[in-house]
This record gives structure tokens, sequence and C-alpha cells, in this order.
């Protein structure tokens, strides 16, 4: 395991005495989050769901958001995959504006997004397809096969989705994302729907791929176990409206990870109760009579 030495410099809107925070860096980030606030009209006046965000990634980052449901989770993650815009501020990558989507900008959903009538070889094909349209037939065809494989799905390319588990669809989910190489791979609580066991098999494996392609990882997650199993800095939301970020944790464990070494680390449970006090103690939701 990496030494203890954490850093106290924080590079969240807030500065709330994170033990765990990260320090700050003058490069150039990869991925920067730049003063960006969301407001939405309503009948009732303007609504502000985020207010102030600002982070940086660094290339090959993998990044877990957490925070109370309503505090903009999905919203910050839909302007850096160009579904959504701020009223102020800039989502940039590598230096420029989030403007559309891109397939450089990957998404993957909990509910898998996959079209029922299509066999999973098909609905990777045609991602391949609308983005590499001139490659040669033989090699898009040996990119799906290749990253059906690399799931584990080699021998369950001709299945339907709906002959197919929950675990299995978002496997073919995963393929049709990395199969186009985009820079930046944007889950949206990819495992919620999942068992324990399916679970946690599908984040060794996420782990594993990301490891061999090292592409710059956003996910949206409610388990902190899974943030700490899986991610270099857990970045903690406060609640909205008005949210922002919180705080940003370091997890220091070294990679490649192992679940039951972590868990034997007594880090581990001084992180896991630092972010539990921040959700449920300081950043509680409270209860409506």
């Amino acid at each position: 395991m990496q030494n203890n030495s954490f850093r106290t410099t924080n590079i969240a809107t807030e500065q709330l005495g994170n033990p765990f925070a990260t320090a700050t860096s003058s490069r150039q980030p990869f991925l920067e989050i730049k003063d960006v606030t969301k407001v939405y009209p309503t009948k009732k006046g303007p609504f502000t769901v985020l207010d102030g965000v600002n982070l940086n990634v660094e290339k090959g980052e993998f990044i877990c958001v957490i925070g109370h449901s309503g505090c903009g989770k999905s919203t910050l993650l839909n302007m850096v995959s160009g579904f959504n815009f701020p009223s102020s501020g800039q989502v940039l990558l590598e230096g420029e504006p989030i403007t559309k989507p891109g397939p450089d900008r990957m998404v993957v959903f909990q509910n898998y997004a996959l079209l029922p009538w299509r066999t999973a070889f098909e609905n990777i094909y045609l991602a391949v397809n609308a983005v590499y349209p001139k490659k040669p037939e033989a090699e898009k065809r040996a990119i799906v096969r290749d990253h059906l494989a690399m799931v584990g799905l080699g021998d369950a390319m001709e299945k339907k989705p709906m002959q197919m588990s929950g675990g299995m669809r978002q496997r073919v989910s995963i393929a049709r994302a990395l199969a186009i190489r985009p820079k930046v791979l944007i889950l949206d609580e990819p495992f919620g729907a999942l068992d324990a066991i399916t679970k946690e098999e599908l984040q060794e494996e996420l782990l594993k791929i990301w490891g061999d392609n090292r592409c710059t990882v956003l996910m949206i997650t409610h388990d902190i176990d899974e943030a700490l199993f899986l991610a270099d800095k857990l970045v903690m939301m406060t609640n909205g409206p008005h949210a922002k970020i919180g705080e940003v944790m370091q997890i220091p464990f070294s990679r490649p990870r192992d679940r039951a070494r972590i868990m034997e680390d007594p880090q581990y449970y001084q992180l896991r109760n630092y972010a539990l006090d921040f959700l449920f103690n300081r950043f509680a939701h409270d209860d409506v009579g």
C-alpha cells in the first residue's frame, strides 16, 4: 500500500478541512470544469441546480462523483458529455470548450440503452460504423469481436438484450463505449441495478479494462465502497439546490487493487467513515414533515 501522507490543500470550491483532500496543480488540466453554474427557469422563478462548480481532472484519472439525489451529479456529467450546457462557466476538454456530444466522450447508462431488436454484435457495430465509416469492413468487425471478448462475451455476440442477464447487457454497453476509444468514459451509476455479486464482478472487470486502456473515467455512484475500490479521487457534492463540490478526497490505495487487501487496511475505514460523515452528518437531507 502507498504511504499515508495526505496533503491538506483542497482543490474543491469550499475549504472544509478534509485531511484526505487533493492538492492543486499548475498544469493545464485534461478536463476542466470551470466556475460552472446551471440555472433552470421554472414557474416559480429561476432554480439553481449547480452554483460555481470547479474541478480539474488529469488524463487517465478515475473519478467517482457522489452525493444525495438532486445534487446535480447527472447534470454535471451531462455537461461533460455535451447533452447539457452551463448557464455560466465552461467545461473544457484539452483546453477546448465542450459544445456538443461527440465520440471522444462516451456514456454508459444504468439502463444499458441497447437496441432490443439488435444482437450484442450489432449494437456495438452500429457505434463503431458511425464513428469509423471509412474503416474496412473486416477491421470494424474485428474491433467489435475484440471488445466483446474483452468483456467476456465472445460466445454471446449473437444474443439479443432480452436473452442476456443484466450483467451481460451492461458488459455490452461498456464494450460499445470502449470500442470507439473515447478520451473520456462517463458512467452514470452503471452497476446500480445489479445484484451484489454481479456488481463486484463488473467492478473488477472495469478496473482491468481501464488499466489496459487508461482512458479518463467519470463515474456517478451512490456506493461509497464502490468508489473507494475503483477511484483515484472521490468528488463529494453538497446538497442541492445551489449544489457545488464540497470536497475532493484522494484515495491512496496502490494499483492494481485487491478488494480483500484494501478492506483489511485501516485507511479504508478512515476514508469510508469520513465520506459517510460528509454525506449523512454535514450534508444530510433535512426531513420534511
